[in-house]
């Protein structure tokens, strides 16, 4: 099967380990990844602050990428909630029917992480070990916009080794929620402070998320508070392996001067096609 990664812009900057770790899993299970190099972000960071027309040259370029693939995987709980459930509106705002047409094709073949592996793929056990302590945080896109429900519980229970614990007040939000943490600080960190604190109440090792936002958010936290606590995206605890284990001290979390999954040795990076051209607002080309 022939999929397409969308690694998000924010993964790609700053946590490349999570869309290789995805590169490894699915190869694992058979998949061909492409990474197509023409796309950028999803628009999610315009639309939510209000800059809807800033956001729609974003909704085009990816129907643009993304619109030969049959399945299009997204580590990303808040960007797959973006893309399913803002786009349609951003291309009707614009009044462009052929881009309403477009994404109405495009959307249904995008899918969050645990959603491909479960419903797609059919599997919940992919042959993943992970001997640690571990406890799951849902994002509040995932659980509340496209709600992925029990998935990510039912492959972190499939993975050999694992302790896992459940945590307490889950569906709390953490506190992130994108520009919240900025316009509302004080709000953000405390409740920031009460997810840590229940992160710790489990004792857990490791605290785990589809979403790197929102783990940066509680990882900064726990750190501040020399908790000593990982955080880690569910794609990179379902990368490892007993012959490939993860361990802290090399974690692909840390090793952020590789600049996107495409560095992964065996995932197909794709160029534009003729006449494909991806521009973001403003006019600047969109960075691969």
């Amino acid at each position: 099967m022939k999929v397409a990664l969308f690694a998000t812009c924010f993964n790609d900057t700053m946590w490349p380990g999570t869309p290789r770790a995805v590169v490894v899993l699915l190869e694992r299970l058979g998949c061909e990844v492409e990474f197509p190099t023409a796309q950028t972000c999803c628009g999610q960071v315009f639309t939510n602050t209000g800059y809807a027309a800033e956001a729609v040259p974003l909704v085009r370029s990816f129907v643009d990428v993304f619109s030969s693939y049959d399945h299009v995987v997204v580590p990303s709980g808040s960007c797959t909630g973006s893309i399913r459930q803002q786009h349609r509106g951003l291309a009707e705002r614009a009044g462009d029917p052929g881009l309403e047409r477009a994404v109405t094709e495009v959307t249904p073949r995008v899918h969050e992480l645990s959603e491909f592996l479960v419903d797609v793929l059919g599997v919940t056990d992919v042959g993943a070990y992970f001997p640690h302590r571990v406890t799951y945080h849902p994002t509040c896109h995932s659980l509340r916009m496209i709600r992925v429900g029990e998935r990510p519980l039912q492959l972190l229970r499939a993975v050999r080794g694992i302790d896992l614990v459940e945590l307490p007040a889950a569906e709390e939000c953490c506190g992130f929620g994108g520009t919240f943490a900025m316009k509302n600080a004080d709000v953000s960190v405390a409740m920031g402070f009460d997810k840590a604190r229940h992160v710790k109440e489990t004792g857990a090792e490791v605290v785990v998320a589809g979403d790197n936002s929102c783990l940066a958010h509680i990882g900064g936290l726990l750190s501040r508070e020399r908790a000593g606590v990982q955080t880690l995206h569910l794609a990179e605890v379902l990368a490892s392996t007993e012959e490939h284990p993860w361990t802290p001290e090399h974690s692909p979390r840390t090793q952020r001067s590789e600049s996107n999954a495409a560095v992964h040795g065996r995932v197909r990076p794709r160029t534009p096609r003729s006449g494909e051209s991806v521009s973001a607002p403003g006019g600047a080309e969109a960075l691969s």
